[in-house]
């Protein structure tokens, strides 16, 4: 079975449990009480030439979130470009420079002098689909600061238990101490993602419906700047 099909899987199989516990009426009324505490995740809808994706942001990162909602509601990410694309790693826009930009010039190489602080939050880890902010530059001056607007979407691939324990010890040589939980470890060995990132980016949100469009943007041919040959515009708005 293709990692495409088990993400699928995973995620049918979590919104048929999820409908499920909801027609349970003999359920605790204090089960309820606890779920109608948790605060609603934000959706954005984040439409391509592919379909559309479903994002959901993460409420533990509570700048990251309000950022990147008032920047989507102000229509800021509108004909942006999905500008780099990695293959088996990231798909990466929200550039504003891309809007205007001529065909196949370098994007994403400015950076953002006044940034965020960063949200590594534990537990919010980069598996396949998960949305990460930038970094804000590379000088010294802007280290533990994240880009405003540039985000990324993880790729990658599966896992075991033996290669995430190899990560683990290298992030953790570079001072990023990481303990994964077995719900983790699960992820990564059937979904896959980005380890060596953990700790080192905020993860502030995931793909939630829309996967597969992920999967069209991955595989796009690139220039060797990694820009798509055809530049793909995205437009988002907040679904409610």
């Amino acid at each position: 079975m293709s990692n495409v099909s088990k993400r699928k899987i995973r995620w049918q199989w979590s919104l048929t449990l999820a409908m499920t516990i909801l027609c349970m009426p003999w359920l605790p009324v204090v089960a309820f009480g606890q779920a109608a505490q948790s605060p609603k995740r934000p959706l954005i809808e984040v439409r391509t030439n592919f379909g559309t994706m479903v994002v959901a942001l993460y409420n533990e990162t509570p700048i990251h979130r309000d950022n990147f909602l008032e920047l989507v509601e102000s229509g800021a990410y509108d004909s942006l470009l999905f500008h780099r694309i990695v293959p088996g790693f990231a798909v990466e826009g929200g550039d504003p420079a891309s809007k205007y930009a001529p065909p196949g010039v370098a994007l994403g190489l400015d950076p953002d002098s006044v940034g965020l602080p960063e949200e590594v939050v534990p537990g919010r880890i980069h598996t396949y689909g998960t949305l990460a902010a930038a970094a804000a530059g590379d000088t010294p001056d802007l280290a533990g600061r994240t880009h405003r607007m540039r985000f990324f979407f993880v790729l990658g691939g599966t896992y075991s238990s033996k290669e995430l324990e190899l990560v683990t010890q290298r992030n953790s040589a570079n001072g990023r101490q990481q303990t994964y939980s077995a719900s983790e470890r699960e992820e990564y060995a059937e979904v896959g993602g980005q380890p060596r990132l953990d700790g080192a980016y905020t993860v502030f949100g995931n793909v939630v419906s829309g996967l597969e469009v992920l999967e069209a943007l991955a595989a796009l041919p690139c220039n060797g700047w990694d820009r798509p040959l055809q530049d793909q515009r995205m437009f988002m708005r907040r679904s409610e």
